[in-house]
């Protein structure tokens, strides 16, 4: 084989994607992870809240201040778990956007440097439908042993939290619940001891830490960072047959086209 240069991360296209992606993470910590902070406080200002609005509704001679006071506290324990309900989902919608936008952001270099070498439409159709496992395989038949870097199990592990909160019950919900179950609710997962009860972790149980977001966040940068320069025909070790049959398909249209 020649030294054809079949993929190239030129620098400018890897700064932007790195800077959009450090941009993406830095303003979700900024403007929507930072407002959770302090919902603890904020529930017990709804309680002291919640008894200035109803104080009108208390007469002394029917009412026992205690009873007020505790329905201003189940009032504020409510608010409490709407808010945290609220910051789970937020976490897990960012942490579902972020990895997107690496999917996408991948599929478009992948589908642009194959165009520099294999004219047809089938090509890139196949790239933008072929799924995680697929591209990871044509990444590792030109020449990067992707699965042998220390980011594809974090890689991994955040398709399947996306899967399963994107889809709900389901395959990437099952493996994840095996694999990975430190991204379900500790608190569920504690009141559920035995195998049996332990199926009862669902979708709506599922989260994703501010920690965990960053581990997700630091595995896609060092992804970009870490894909080689180039890969080059030389380095050809396999073409996968999903895209091997598209190159086919392309090389078919293209002649009777000729």
């Amino acid at each position: 084989m020649g030294d054809y240069v079949l993929f190239e991360m030129w620098s400018g296209y890897r700064d932007t994607v790195i800077s959009r992606h450090d941009f993406y993470v830095e303003q979700a910590q900024a403007r929507l992870f930072s407002q959770f902070n302090n919902i603890e406080n904020e529930s017990e200002n709804y309680a002291e809240t919640w008894l200035e609005k109803n104080s009108n509704r208390f007469n002394p001679d029917r009412h026992d201040p205690g009873e007020f006071e505790e329905q201003a506290y189940d009032e504020s324990i409510g608010f409490y778990d709407l808010l945290s309900g609220l910051r789970d989902t937020t976490r897990l919608a960012v942490t579902a956007g972020m990895f997107h936008e690496w999917d996408k952001q991948l599929r478009v270099w992948l589908a642009a440097q194959i165009q520099h070498w294999r004219r047809g439409q089938a090509a890139q159709d196949a790239i933008w439908n072929a799924n995680f496992s697929d591209l990871m395989d044509l990444l590792e038949g030109y020449g990067w042993s992707f699965r042998n870097q220390d980011f594809h199990k974090k890689l991994d592990t955040l398709r399947l939290v996306v899967n399963a909160y994107k889809h709900g019950l389901g395959a990437a919900f099952s493996a994840l619940r095996l694999s990975n179950p430190e991204y379900f609710d500790t608190k569920i997962q504690d009141s559920l001891g035995t195998p049996f009860e332990y199926q009862r972790l669902d979708h709506t149980h599922l989260k994703v830490s501010d920690e965990q977001f960053r581990i997700f966040a630091e595995a896609i940068r060092t992804f970009w960072v870490t894909v080689p320069e180039t890969l080059s025909e030389s380095q050809v070790i396999y073409t996968p047959k999903w895209i091997a049959k598209a190159f086919r398909s392309d090389e078919k249209q293209n002649s009777e086209n000729a």
